[in-house]
C-alpha cells in the first residue's frame, strides 16, 4: 500500500505567515475565491494582502519531499498573470517553501527562468519563503 501524500503542509505555511503579516502591519484574507484561471475554473488565492488601494495575491507552494508541486509552477504563474489581466489584483507573489525542491528547478524559477517562455512574468515575483518574510518584515510588499 502506497502512503498518501500529506497535503496539509500548505495550511501550515499559511498559518506560519499569519503572524508575520500581522506584525508587518498588513491587512490580509486567506483562501479568497477571486477571478478565474485560464481553464475557466475559479481561482482560490492562499492569501490576499490589501495595502492602500492595491490588492496583492500571495500563492504558497510547499515542497517537503520530491513531488509534483515544482512541476505546477508554470501554470500557477500563468494563472496569476491571468488574474492581473482580469484586474482582480495588481501583482502577485509566488512563495516557494520547503526543502523538497529539485535544486536546479528551484533556481530556474527563482532566477527568472520562466521569462524565456512566458511573457510578463516580472509581474509575478517568485521568492523563497525567507525572502518573502524579509519583504514583509521591511514593509516592502
Amino acid at each position: 500500500m502506497t502512503p498518501s501524500r500529506d497535503t496539509s503542509t500548505g495550511k501550515v505555511l499559511e498559518k506560519l505567515l499569519e503572524p508575520v503579516l500581522e506584525l508587518g502591519g498588513y491587512t490580509y484574507q486567506k483562501q479568497v475565491v477571486m477571478g478565474y484561471k485560464p481553464d475557466g475554473k475559479p481561482y482560490k488565492a492562499d492569501i490576499v494582502v490589501e495595502q492602500e488601494a492595491e490588492r496583492v495575491v500571495v500563492s504558497l507552494k510547499w515542497q517537503q519531499v520530491s513531488g509534483t508541486a515544482e512541476q505546477k509552477i508554470p501554470f500557477e504563474v500563468i494563472s496569476l498573470l491571468y488574474l492581473i489581466q482580469q484586474g482582480v489584483c495588481e501583482r502577485a507573489y509566488l512563495v516557494l517553501g520547503g526543502e523538497g525542491w529539485t535544486p536546479q528547478l528551484k533556481s530556474f524559477y527563482l532566477t527568472g527562468g520562466l521569462r524565456r517562455f512566458i511573457k510578463d512574468t516580472e509581474k509575478v515575483h517568485i521568492l523563497r519563503l525567507e525572502d518573502f518574510i524579509a519583504k514583509v518584515n521591511s514593509r516592502r510588499l
